[in-house]
């Protein structure tokens, strides 16, 4: 499938040194304007929500290691 030519415009073409300190600007604007959007947890939520990832980590990664281990110990009973 072919893409269709752009049409020809009479406009001069913008250099990349008149074009990055638009882009800097606008990308700065925009990133304050999508955080004034952001709802940001509460002190006791973050904690909460903290801890809880915390001991799930921990968790996993101790049932990680317990079959790990098991698996190591039954091919060293199998492979004597």
């Amino acid at each position: 499938m072919t893409s269709p030519n752009p049409p020809e415009t009479s406009e001069p073409t913008q250099t990349s040194d008149e074009v990055e300190p638009i882009r800097k600007n606008g990308f700065l604007s925009s990133t304050f304007d999508e955080l004034r959007l952001v709802v940001w947890p509460s002190r006791q939520q973050l904690l909460s929500e903290s801890i809880a990832v915390i001991l799930m980590v921990t968790l996993s990664a101790a049932s990680i290691a317990a079959v790990s281990r098991f698996y190591g110990w039954a091919s060293s009973q199998i492979f004597r």
